[in-house]
């Protein structure tokens, strides 16, 4: 889960929120003069450091922080995802619905739910993913998630999504069969999410006072 700036001040010592500030400036001002820098901007080269200086539990929320005060564009995350580790690839899909983007960003999310990294495969299918994977991308990022044992509560929107989904019901049970088959377990969130492609109850018609005699 992000932190905020507040949540990261009351839990980072002082050399670290020195840091930090120093880290976010950097940002804000690539953010107000676009261009200014000549390769890549200093606060892209903190972003990378986050976790030497702010802690590896802090490393998430303090790359999100930078994303958004540099309002990074397509090609500043595309850069910072395909020249980042695993743990800085996952901070940039985490922030992708705080950044203006659009559906631009979607290509990442879709080489993350290509790997086997349980991290990566869990971050794509936040928000962002839940709003812009088409149905037939969700669809198999569900599976995806059932294949490499991330829990299906990462699955932002999953009841929304899934409600009423008779082509995902009819990939959940061939799932299913397929690993009873073959001898093996079938993942524990596939009941939930298959309970969840039930149509929506059709409410029946008001009741109706009786007539006063």
């Amino acid at each position: 889960m992000l932190t905020s700036r507040e949540e990261l001040d009351d839990r980072l010592p002082g050399a670290a929120r020195a840091w930090l500030d120093e880290a976010l400036a950097e940002a804000a001002h690539a953010a107000a003069h676009p261009g200014a820098d000549s390769g890549n901007p200093p606060w892209e080269l903190r972003f990378a450091a986050a976790g030497r200086h702010c802690g590896l539990e802090n490393a998430d929320s303090v790359r999100a922080l930078l994303l958004v005060e540099a309002r990074a564009d397509l090609p500043a995350v595309t850069r910072l995802y395909e020249q980042g580790t695993a743990a800085e690839r996952r901070a940039v899909l985490l922030t992708l619905h705080r950044l203006e983007l659009g559906a631009t960003a979607l290509p990442l999310v879709e080489d993350a739910l290509r790997t086997n990294d349980t991290r990566l495969v869990a971050a794509a299918v936040g928000p962002y993913g839940a709003a812009h994977l088409d149905a037939h991308g969700w669809r198999h990022a569900v599976l995806k998630c059932l294949f490499t044992e991330v829990p299906v509560e990462a699955l932002d929107r999953l009841g929304e999504r899934a409600r009423g989904d008779a082509e995902l019901a009819r990939m959940l049970n061939d799932f299913a069969d397929e690993r009873t088959a073959a001898g093996r377990a079938v993942p524990v969130g596939l009941r939930t999410v298959l309970d969840l492609t039930a149509p929506a109850p059709v409410p029946g018609p008001a009741p109706t006072a009786p007539e006063e005699s």
